[in-house]
């Protein structure tokens, strides 16, 4: 790609002296010809021409080409459009003339016709600031900015926050409006190179989601893309924002674009098309489960009648779980329980639960495996399907009591957690203590229930006085965790909820 590159003060054009430094140390080096390639901005044109003509008196052969692609303005101001990330398109296609052997001239006169196929438009959530200096511009929390250059100069148009897939509409919808001085050129049917590039500030998600939405809308509108690029390319310092570059392309320039390169930057870029592929198959169907021929309405309905309580319990508890979950994890242990009833909710519904307490804790560790997610997601359905097996030819109180143990060792097993550990396990465990008194025969069931019940709530309470052995808690220093553990408190709340839906019932 590029041989050499001269660097100015922070959003200042580099210093005569500089470029014609830098345009004799690559002369030297025995190039037959030197392109300067330049963004388009006052500064840029002015010291980079005259490096150009004060190397050309001292016979050097030089040419420069000025890249202008920035489609903010509808009327071309005298300044011209300004230089944007489209010129790494530029860099690469000129680069790779270059290594081909291609002539000076020949090199200018290609890449400038590309050029003129090439549209950039930037948007973005903040504005960015010159090391020492305040903002470049002031951006309220639920506004965006659409037009802005990279040197930290404001857009040309300010709207409300709004979804990526309507800021991506704008955007190119403003790229190619007809009625604009300064769109891209690009019709149904045409090929083009896509770039979503990273203004400074975006995470890779928000860049990956920008990129999802540009190429649903570029191909809903009949384009090809052959070829796209995500990353960070042309950047202004922090902003939190994002430019799309379309460029429009042919076979001659996909193969310049996909030669091989050193540039330790550069891509690796696919060379195959992005249009015309499969993004998504469909899995393979799973085995459907027989139907009970005479299933127990009563268990059904008791069933139904404690989920109940379980979920409107764990819903309740949203927030007090997340706001628990915040001091040693991601603040979502209440999201991912009220995800789970919400899921729940919608099983009932269904009207798909099984009668037999096998088939009924199995399909329930299913429906957590697909639709809680998270590390809570997995350990209960670990739980309930280990919890199953005791409960496939009996399901007396014994057989509860083997079930819960079940559960808990298999937690242990997969979870690498023990009780004193701070987690779930230390409420769970509790109970199953109490509950293991369900295998003498003649036992009070409900008695013992509520007995398990209120140890698992005081288990729960107790793990504000332990270090996390376990789980993300136990990368956190021990002095900042004073609260109980969610995860603890929301098995414990289950536990409750249950004896609750039982006790309703009597």
């Amino acid at each position: 790609m590029l041989t050499g590159v001269i660097a100015g003060p922070v959003f200042t054009s580099p210093p005569v002296g500089s470029i014609v430094a830098a345009i004799r140390t690559v002369a030297q080096a025995g190039a037959a010809g030197v392109l300067l390639l330049v963004k388009n901005y006052t500064g840029d044109r002015l010291n980079f021409g005259l490096a150009l003509e004060r190397a050309r008196r001292e016979g050097l052969e030089v040419e420069m080409v000025v890249i202008a692609d920035d489609c903010a303005f509808f009327s071309l101001r005298k300044a011209g459009r300004r230089g944007l990330c489209g010129i790494i398109l530029i860099h690469k296609i000129a680069g790779a003339l270059a290594e081909e052997g291609k002539g000076l001239q020949e090199i200018a006169s290609f890449v400038k016709t590309v050029a003129a196929g090439i549209g950039t438009l930037g948007v973005s959530l903040s504005p960015c600031s010159v090391p020492g200096s305040g903002p470049t511009f002031t951006l309220g929390s639920d506004e965006i900015e659409l037009g802005l250059g990279i040197h930290g100069e404001a857009g040309v148009q300010r709207y409300k926050m709004m979804s990526c897939d309507e800021v991506v509409k704008i955007m190119i919808d403003h790229m190619t409006d007809p009625t604009s001085k300064s769109r891209v050129e690009v019709q149904s049917g045409d090929s083009i190179i896509l770039i979503v590039n990273n203004l400074g500030g975006l995470s890779c998600l928000e860049l990956q989601v920008v990129a999802s939405s540009a190429v649903r809308f570029l191909e809903g509108r009949g384009l090809r893309i052959e070829r796209a690029m995500t990353g960070s390319f042309m950047t202004a310092l922090e902003m939190s924002g994002v430019s799309i570059t379309l460029m429009k392309t042919s076979s001659e320039i996909l193969q310049l674009f996909d030669k091989e390169t050193s540039a330790p930057a550069w891509p690796r870029v696919s060379r195959n098309p992005v249009s015309g592929r499969t993004r998504t198959f469909p899995c393979a169907p799973e085995s459907p489960q027989p139907k009970e021929s005479n299933p127990d309405v009563v268990s059904v309905q008791v069933y139904s009648r404690v989920l109940g309580y379980v979920c409107s319990s764990l819903l309740s508890l949203e927030e007090e779980l997340n706001d628990l979950d915040r001091a040693a994890g991601d603040g979502d242990c209440g999201s991912t329980h009220a995800r789970a009833a919400h899921a729940i909710q919608d099983w009932i519904s269904s009207g798909q639960i099984p009668s037999h307490p096998s088939r009924f804790l199995a399909a329930l560790s299913h429906v957590l495996l697909e639709k809680m997610g998270g590390t809570s997601g997995a350990l209960y359905s670990l739980f309930l399907m280990a919890a199953a097996q005791p409960l496939q030819h009996q399901s007396g109180p014994q057989a509860w009591a083997a079930s819960m143990e079940g559960g808990v060792e298999a937690m242990k097993r997969y979870g690498g957690a023990e009780p004193g550990d701070r987690t779930m396990l230390d409420a769970l465990s509790a109970a199953d203590t109490i509950l293991q008194s369900l295998r003498t025969p003649n036992s009070n069931v409900m008695e013992i229930l509520g007995r398990a019940v209120k140890s698992a709530a005081d288990a729960a309470e107790e793990t504000r006085h332990m270090t996390a052995g376990a789980g993300r808690a136990s990368y956190i220093g021990s002095s900042t965790l004073s609260r109980p553990d969610p995860g603890a408190k929301a098995a414990a709340a289950i536990l409750q909820a249950i004896w609750d839906g039982l006790n309703d019932g009597s």
